[in-house]
């Protein structure tokens, strides 16, 4: 009798269990046979169950979202050690996001079960690999739920709505965060610093035979080895993984009304996109985009099997990736350029085999013109050329340092948000720095995104003393944030904070002249300055518009006098060579 008792209570404490548990773990999607997803508030109980109910798993709440909920983060490791510096001491990590799209529930049910699964045993655990999951990202848009919002989507019966509380789209947000939602993203990446980061999402677009799609981070613009490892190994096992379950996937499907045939390129993930951002630090990223027109129950599969299998590639290349991640790291550092803004490279290409659907132009029934008409009875395979390398546009020299001035505190805050070095000045000083004038730019003509966004920005640049005070900031560029300095505080970088609007107070002059006043001293000016009136003269020979306008030439005349306020157009963001 007492051998067994000792028995039993050897048994008790090998239980990864800490609480005996009368909780149902059966998912909602389980329930209902694949056509339904849990509430909000569902899911968080459904993980707060799992951690009260297994050693393994941890939840924890952090930080603010525009809904005045939590995010949370859900931990995984078999060793119950919850401590991110500890953990990446001995560990790989892999962060799963989930929900930033609630009308794309895929993931949060996928991740459900991939956690109850592992710490049940019902699947192997992996030894190297931490999971930490968001299970809802957009938690705004998971109380927003609805039955018909997703026109294209098959099921599932309920879900949330796309634009979180504040009505944004929070995979435009995570450079420019707008949103408590996106703020609170960048203090959890940071604190768990992963090694591959993977979004959750269903897809728009064509129709064919995939559940499965793949958007990896462009691996040019990754660069280095840490690209090519991300490209010629990582995709390609993903892709042979998931083949020998017997589920194919493709890259994600680029195509808006026309047929995938034709070729399609890959979608660059800038910065405002989660996997574009993670890049910037130089964590692995890629968006698994279910095809909307699959029963939900196959989606849902099928980023099960997905997330699995990103965990055995994470197992097998672990250290591999971590060595890689820390090269990428140093060879950033050692770079004097950097390109700023990608295109396709036209000549390289890669051909898919592809798996679709015929799809033709018929007379519509609604309009009488021609629309795209897919159909299923006629599946094909054939050989589709895919655009899936970018080559720079642009390149500019790295600065050793950024000096910006206290007042733009609203900058200082999102670089300290993204944990970006940076030290105060101690005295007020003058410094000899590159200095950027925006010399042209485009603004978009409707609102994105909250913002009326510039592009085709173009600076002059100019060397000169220029004085700070106390308390404005230096910030080394020999530092983990290099890539995010640079993406954020260079103006032409497609989603700069100049681009998103940050600094529009210096593109308007706060003083003016009056026509009948600045005549007299532009007389004056152009008498005193032979050169200028030479300038004045070509410029009216050669520009016919200019010469007919009388106020464009007196404008003119007082940007080139000491009048002329020298904030205007003054980026106010200074490099130090």
């Amino acid at each position: 009798m007492k051998k067994l008792l000792i028995l039993l209570v050897l048994l008790t404490s090998c239980s990864s269990e800490k609480n005996i548990s009368n909780f149902d773990f059966t998912t909602t999607f389980e329930k209902s046979q694949g056509t339904e997803t849990p509430t909000y508030s569902e899911v968080i109980n459904y993980f707060t169950q799992l951690a009260e109910t297994y050693s393994e798993i941890s939840i924890q709440a952090i930080g603010e979202t525009d809904s005045n909920e939590p995010l949370h983060i859900v931990t995984l490791n078999p060793d119950a050690e919850f401590d991110f510096s500890e953990i990446r001491k001995s560990k790989r990590i892999l962060f799963i996001n989930n929900g930033i799209h609630p009308g794309e529930p895929d993931g949060i049910d996928a991740t459900m079960m991939l956690y109850r699964d592992i710490a049940q045993g019902k699947i192997e655990a992996p030894k190297n690999t931490v999971l930490v999951s968001i299970p809802i990202y957009n938690v705004g848009g998971a109380l927003n739920r609805n039955i018909s919002s997703r026109t294209n989507q098959n099921g599932p019966k309920e879900y949330g709505f796309r634009g979180n509380a504040r009505n944004y789209d929070l995979n435009r947000d995570f450079i420019k965060s707008d949103s408590k939602n996106a703020k609170t993203f960048a203090e959890i990446f940071h604190l768990v610093q992963p090694d591959i980061f993977i979004d959750n999402h269903v897809s728009n677009g064509a129709d064919y035979q995939y559940t499965l799609t793949h958007l990896f981070t462009q691996h040019n613009k990754l660069g280095g080895d840490l690209g090519k490892y991300l490209h010629h190994e990582m995709m390609p096992k993903l892709e042979e993984k998931l083949k020998t379950k017997n589920w194919d996937i493709t890259p994600y499907v680029n195509v808006f009304n026309n047929v995938p045939e034709k070729g399609f390129s890959q979608f660059m993930d800038s910065p405002r996109y989660s996997t574009g951002y993670t890049a910037l630090f130089n964590t692995l990223g890629m968006m698994v985009e279910t095809h909307m027109l699959k029963p939900y129950k196959q989606r849902v599969e099928g980023t099960y099997e997905l997330l699995k299998s990103m965990i055995d590639i994470l197992e097998e290349d672990g250290e591999n990736i971590k060595s890689l991640r820390s090269i990428m790291n140093k060879k950033l550092l050692a770079n004097e350029t950097y390109p700023l803004n990608w295109e396709i490279d036209t000549i390289k290409t890669t051909t898919l085999s592809f798996k679709g659907y015929e799809g033709t132009m018929i007379t519509s029934e609604v309009t009488g013109l021609p629309r795209l008409k897919y159909d299923r009875s006629k599946p094909f395979t054939k050989e589709v050329i895919y655009q899936n390398y970018f080559k720079p546009t642009d390149s500019i020299v790295i600065p050793s340092a950024y000096i910006i001035p206290k007042a733009w505190w609203n900058i200082i805050e999102l670089l300290k948000l993204n944990h970006v070095e940076m030290q105060e000045l101690k005295n007020d000083t003058i410094l000899e720095v590159e200095s950027y004038k925006i010399a042209s730019y485009e603004t978009r003509k409707q609102a994105y995104e909250g913002h009326y966004q510039h592009y085709n920005t173009s600076v002059k640049t100019s060397t000169e003393k220029i004085s700070f005070k106390k308390g404005d900031y230096m910030i080394k560029t020999n530092q983990r944030a290099l890539r995010y300095l640079l993406e954020t505080l260079e103006p032409q970088a497609a989603d700069s904070f100049f681009n998103w609007n940050f600094f529009d107070t210096i593109l308007q002059q706060k003083e003016h002249f009056s026509p009948y006043v600045w005549e007299d001293k532009a007389k004056e000016l152009l008498a005193s300055n032979p050169k200028l009136q030479i300038d004045f003269n070509l410029k009216k020979s050669f520009d016919t518009d200019f010469a007919n306008n009388w106020y464009a030439q007196l404008d003119w005349l007082h940007k080139q006098s000491n009048n002329y306020e020298k904030p205007h157009l003054q980026y106010p963001v200074y490099r130090l060579k």
